[in-house]
């Protein structure tokens, strides 16, 4: 699994024109599933993920984690995140199919839950736009 993390102060997806999840303080998480991920890998990256100490504390220097500041998350499937560029025109052939990207995304986001996070999300394989107010930028990749 890979995952594009960037601190917000504010993020909001939306789908057809309607916000469809939205945060204030925490983590956009952009997450690509790749052929070869399991179960423990999305358990993996959620651990990864919300153990992150990206957010400044009282001396401004990045010491503390999402539940040390009251952040959630909003997690976006994204799997262009396995694109193969090795044309011009990309290719995703290495990215999961649905029927294991699907359950690996559902199970990011619960494993996210039960460390106590709220977790928003966009919807799997819809059209969305995406925004936020990145805060930093603090932006981190992660790949298990």
């Amino acid at each position: 699994m890979r995952a594009v993390v960037t601190r917000v102060k504010n993020a909001r997806v939306e789908i057809d024109g309607r916000i469809n999840g939205a945060i204030d303080t925490g983590l956009l998480v952009l997450l690509g599933v790749g052929p070869e991920d399991t179960q423990a890998s999305a358990d993996k990256l959620a651990d990864k993920v919300c153990g992150l100490r990206i957010f400044d504390d009282e001396d401004g220097k990045m010491n503390l984690n999402l539940a040390a500041v009251g952040g959630a998350l909003l997690v976006v499937s994204q799997f262009t995140l396995y694109a193969d560029t090795s044309s011009r025109r990309p290719g995703f052939s290495h990215a999961a199919k649905p029927d294991l990207a699907v359950p690996l995304y559902e199970r990011f986001m619960a494993a996210c839950r039960e460390k106590g996070f709220q977790v928003e999300h966009g919807k799997f394989a819809a059209e969305m736009q995406v925004f936020s107010q990145n805060d930093g930028p603090i932006t981190i990749l992660l790949e298990v």
